[in-house]
């Protein structure tokens, strides 16, 4: 989850492109949605929901969730960090850097807090994927742009067959239904989250192989994908001038609603009406197809608003947070974990989903606000100064006006 936007070649140099955080803001909105929902219920993602909370409300709010934000967003993210990976290398060849050093610096950073993120805060950390996956990045580092693409595809395109490989062997086999431990367990562990913190870390260490069955599975071909085909659009330079690519992105958002909402719609069917068959597999197949399409539709539609007419006010709104998602959303988690587990409040199970979304838009609203605030004063967040004097192996200035050490 890079956050540096450093200018192409084009631009004046340190320069940033203001869509790019707009866009990368709006991304960690996503973030939180779908990450808050596995923070406030052991029962999300095991196929049974809160028994507590079956209303037509509720059942409205988690549609709404899975068919616009499960599975878009990390993809959106991606898709950055492979484009910022790019302006990284341009940065590092114009101080005459060695890029490969400071890149595998910055990946071991992202590792070691992702590693304390997921024992710590919650289990379904994507930095720890990034950094490994990132790995693959630099020695793709010379790929061309077409190559790159082709590659992208034929990723998605190769784990959506094996999803549909795998729902033929299951519904062969006789197999639908989900396991009917799964209720026991959940309620297991909503009591484990409800402990003190050794209890809440048991909970999170239990849940990671689950966790990482689905990352090697699902997210990370995915993720890989997305970057390649950030990797081409940054040696494009393509988000520096959105104008001359009006026609791309309006064939994006029209091809990537329609096709994308539709996986949507089976991939949330499936999900919450039909869990743990051959169907639900099937769907996953197809989310992988459609997900980044309607990711694509979401990311034209945020560069057209942010660069047309009344594009200051929604990067007014959403760029600070772009700026600092490192922190933001490290702090999401923490608060996150302070309201739902056994650190804080405990009110794990005990939110409904209405309550669960109303409090990520309240939480990502003061990020937005903290972050417009932190940097009146600050070159970058917290945690982005941080990685940035590791990757540097500097102590970048910090403060604004502050001259950088000779």
């Amino acid at each position: 989850m890079t956050t540096e936007t450093t200018a192409p070649e084009s631009r004046a140099a340190g320069a940033r492109l203001a869509h790019v955080d707009a866009l990368r803001g709006f991304a960690l909105l996503g973030i939180l949605i779908v990450n808050i929902g596995y923070l406030a219920s052991a029962h999300h993602g095991t196929g049974l929901e809160d028994p507590g909370f079956a209303s037509p409300r509720d059942n409205a709010v988690r549609w709404f969730v899975a068919v616009f934000f499960e599975a878009k967003f990390f993809l959106l993210f991606s898709f950055l960090f492979g484009y910022s990976f790019t302006l990284q290398l341009s940065s590092a060849e114009r101080q005459g850097a060695r890029f490969a050093s400071r890149f595998l610096r910055r990946l071991a950073g992202l590792f070691t807090l992702g590693v304390l993120h997921a024992v710590l805060l919650f289990p379904g950390d994507i930095l720890t994927t990034y950094a490994v996956l990132g790995l693959i990045l630099l020695a793709a580092r010379r790929l061309r742009p077409r190559t790159a693409v082709r590659a992208a595809v034929a990723l998605f395109a190769v784990t959506a067959a094996a999803y549909a490989v795998l729902a033929l062997c299951v519904h062969a086999a006789g197999g639908s239904g989900v396991d009917p431990a799964a209720a026991a367990g959940a309620e297991q562990a909503a009591e484990a989250l409800r402990g003190g913190p050794a209890s809440v870390v048991a909970a999170h260490l239990e849940q990671l192989p689950d966790v990482l069955v689905l990352l090697v599975l699902f997210q990370a071909p995915a993720a890989l994908a997305a970057f390649l085909l950030g990797l081409a659009a940054g040696r494009h330079q393509a988000l520096a001038d959105i104008a001359h690519h009006r026609g791309t992105l309006g064939r994006l958002q029209w091809t990537g609603f329609t096709l994308g909402l539709l996986g949507g719609a089976v991939y949330a069917h499936a999900s919450l009406e039909h869990p743990g068959g051959a169907y639900q597999i099937l769907a996953l197949g197809i989310d992988v197809v459609t997900a980044p399409l309607l990711a694509a539709a979401y990311a034209a539609t945020v560069l057209r608003v942010a660069c047309g007419r009344h594009g200051d006010r929604l990067v007014a709104s959403l760029a600070p947070a772009g700026r600092m998602t490192l922190t933001n959303y490290l702090t999401q988690s923490l608060v996150c974990a302070l309201l739902f587990t056994g650190y804080g409040a405990a009110l794990v199970g005990d939110v409904s989903p209405p309550g669960v979304l109303a409090i990520a838009l309240l939480l990502f609203t003061a990020q937005a606000v903290a972050s417009h605030r932190w940097l009146r004063r600050y070159r970058y967040g917290p945690l982005e100064w941080l990685l940035r004097a590791w990757t540097t192996l500097t102590r970048p200035p910090l403060r604004r006006g502050e001259a950088a050490p000779r």
